[in-house]
């Protein structure tokens, strides 16, 4: 199958080209970037010469329906609501990496976004892409609204725990850390080297936009509204998010019985990663990969559990689940060209 990839000269989209590459079923295709059309990938990136020689082209809703099977929407919020729907009515498969279809209802995505809902019919036809908990609505998707980073570190990180029925609902916190590249690729004080190097920053306490993806997929799964409080951390690395979760138990309940009721929930789950009793992950042992390592601690003098859920951001959290999405929409294993072990150290 052959893959456009709009946005092309962001890091999401990057990424979705380096994995592409690998994959045996899958081929680079249209790569649309109306900032840098005309110019050679190598022109951006000098690091993909002699491998991705596709020009950078703008966007054309004929041209990419007629020369690719799947389109990769890697762009701002606010850009592939406008764009999609184009797509869509060609009939082509997307998965769109921004936030702009994940929001069941489009008065909060207008809200947290700033940007104008997208119509309703394209709402519904959206599947929330969290690979191992919606694996069979993703089976007979052709559109998927890719989760976003913290999001798909937070929610693999709580879901089990929430379905246990063993949770205080009203008890979560998440402490949330990410490295720079989740910012983008374009230039900004929050990105710039001497404002974040050897420093730590907390953004957007109580206002990022990922919040209420989160409580959505926390609601849906537990049956009951969910309300959170999320905390977000930039950190002086490229890569990588660590998601540090805070719930209190109804009961009283080993780590190690914790640690079983995870593993039994994440059993057919190949990018799912549980640690044994005392192994804490780290965000360098995912780097890469698409893998989601989670960790398990019961204080037993709180009766409080943390989780410790680590990804890469650009992987996991937005090219890699992307892939892996589309894996599954094509019925192929869901490890095809993903299967690369992560870079250490």
């Amino acid at each position: 199958m052959r893959a456009a990839v709009i946005g092309g000269t962001g890091y999401g989209a990057i990424e979705l080209v380096r994995l592409i590459k690998k994959h045996p079923f899958l081929e680079v295709g249209s790569v649309v970037s109306n900032s840098q059309a005309g110019f050679s990938f190598n022109d951006i990136y000098p690091h993909l010469s002699n491998v991705v020689v596709q020009p950078l082209e703008t966007f054309n809703t004929e041209r990419l329906s007629e020369e690719n099977d799947i389109v990769f929407f890697a762009t701002p919020s606010g850009v592939s609501s406008k764009l999609v729907p184009k797509i869509l009515e060609k009939e082509k498969k997307c998965v769109d990496l921004s936030g702009d279809f994940r929001l069941k209802k489009s008065e909060e995505y207008e809200s947290w976004y700033k940007h104008s809902p997208v119509d309703e019919k394209y709402l519904n036809q959206a599947t929330y892409g969290l690979s191992e908990i919606n694996t069979i609505e993703i089976k007979n998707a052709s559109f998927i609204a890719n989760p976003g980073c913290y999001p798909t570190a937070a929610t693999l990180g709580l879901i089990p725990i929430l379905k246990s029925n063993l949770a205080v609902i009203d008890s979560i916190i998440i402490d949330a850390k990410s490295g720079v590249s989740g910012a983008g690729r374009g230039l900004s004080l929050t990105s710039h080297y001497a404002e974040i190097n050897e420093n730590l920053k907390a953004y957007k306490l109580g206002a990022h936009q990922h919040i209420p993806e989160i409580e959505q997929v926390l609601s849906d799964e537990s049956g009951t509204p969910i309300t959170i409080t999320f905390t977000t951390h930039l950190v002086p690395m490229t890569r990588g998010i660590m998601c540090t979760m805070y719930v209190n138990l109804k009961e009283k309940i080993s780590t190690k019985k914790v640690f079983d009721l995870y593993k039994q929930f994440y059993q057919e789950s190949y990018f799912i990663r549980v640690r044994p009793e005392g192994n804490i992950p780290s965000t360098k042992e995912v780097l890469g990969s698409n893998f989601c390592d989670i960790g398990l601690h019961v204080d037993e003098r709180t009766n409080r559990l943390t989780i410790i859920s680590v990804i890469d951001n650009l992987v996991k959290g937005a090219a890699g689940q992307a892939i892996q999405n589309v894996n599954i929409m094509n019925g192929w294993d869901e490890r095809t060209g993903l299967t690369d072990i992560p870079m250490y150290p």
